[in-house]
């Protein structure tokens, strides 16, 4: 019998990824399901009430401007304004904003631009599923080495590693395959909402392609994800200890060591915290600014420091953190005593 094909009939058993799987897809249907009402196409009637709107925002703006230009008169007449300096010297000087600078566009409802906004919902499919494959990786080894399965297993394949490898393979397997599955009916759902909620224009090529290679990127960050979640439950066999590590890197490494880089006047502090890392990942670049600086331009304006992240600096992180998680679970698998 084949011990690649039985860690995959295993995993599709488990109750537990079952549930994870389905607790993740119903997320994600959740925020699809939302996106789709809280938008709507933008034709002539919506254009006409934008357009009302901002008519009725300039005349309100005006009367406004005209009461207090009458006020301002009245207390310049009456000499009240003399020590409170409420309005300006010359009262003309109140007035109503031009028309023009009241655009119709402020006031049209959200609507759903395929082109703009769906590489922003494929970091939101990926941050999800990435929980999913991570909590998934940590507990199915976590529960072999917990319930004796593990040691069982070993008196029919004596090969640790061999064994250990299997059901990571296993495991990344079923997670391709459900990540793949679920961004088809991701994708097909955003093109709904495009097409009923929002626009499906000046879709090319190269945006597909611009947009493959996004989930790509988002592929590679849950299957990085799902090994580490493995990595360190069996390093700890339990499934806690994958937890509990997630946990302490993200209460203590992330917001700790942020408090602490505040306090200390650290500049860039976004530059020492992980999302950043994989937000540059999916993104290609993220660009942080330091506000507490000040370039003057010829112009007099002030523009802050940047510092750009590239998915090069991220992959660095993601490889680093792979090979020593994965690495040190397969020493400690060698080395250890399973009895």
């Amino acid at each position: 019998m084949s011990l690649y094909r039985t860690e995959l009939r295993r995993l599709g058993k488990r109750r537990f990824t079952r549930w994870a799987a389905l607790l993740g897809l119903l997320v994600l249907g959740a925020v699809l399901v939302g996106v789709f009402f809280t938008n709507q196409k933008i034709g002539p009637d919506q254009q006409a009430a934008a357009q009302r709107q901002a008519e009725q925002q300039y005349q309100e703006q005006a009367r406004w401007a005209e009461q207090e230009r009458a006020a301002c008169e009245r207390a310049k007449a009456s000499g009240e304004d003399q020590s409170e300096g409420r309005y300006p010297p010359d009262c003309a000087m109140i007035e109503g904003p031009p028309r023009e600078s009241i655009q119709a566009e402020w006031f049209l409802p959200s609507t759903f631009d395929f082109k703009s906004s769906f590489e922003g919902t494929i970091v939101t499919f990926t941050a999800i599923l990435a929980v999913i494959g991570f909590v998934v990786g940590a507990s199915f080894v976590g529960a072999e080495w917990s319930s004796g399965g593990m040691m069982n297993l070993l008196l029919w394949r004596p090969r640790r590693l061999t064994v250990l490898m299997t059901k990571l393979a296993a495991l990344l397997t079923g997670l391709v395959a459900l990540t793949v599955a679920a961004a088809v009916v991701w994708t097909a759902g955003f093109w709904l909402v495009g097409s009923l909620r929002g626009s499906t224009a000046k879709m090319t090529s190269g945006v597909w392609q611009s947009f493959a290679l996004t989930g790509l990127r988002g592929l590679v960050l849950i299957v990085v994800a799902a090994t580490i979640g493995f990595a360190l439950a069996s390093l700890g066999r339990h499934t806690a200890m994958a937890l509990g590590g997630a946990i302490g890197l993200t209460v203590v490494g992330q917001f700790g060591v942020g408090i602490l880089l505040a306090m200390a006047g650290t500049r860039f502090i976004e530059a020492w915290l992980l999302p950043t890392y994989a937000m540059a990942w999916l993104q290609k670049k993220v660009t942080l600014e330091d506000y507490q600086a000040c370039n003057a331009t010829y112009y007099g304006e002030c523009k802050p420091d940047t510092l750009d992240l590239t998915w090069q600096h991220a992959s660095v992180l993601l490889t680093v953190g792979l090979v020593a998680a994965l690495g040190a679970a397969l020493v400690t698998m060698r080395r250890r005593d399973i009895a």
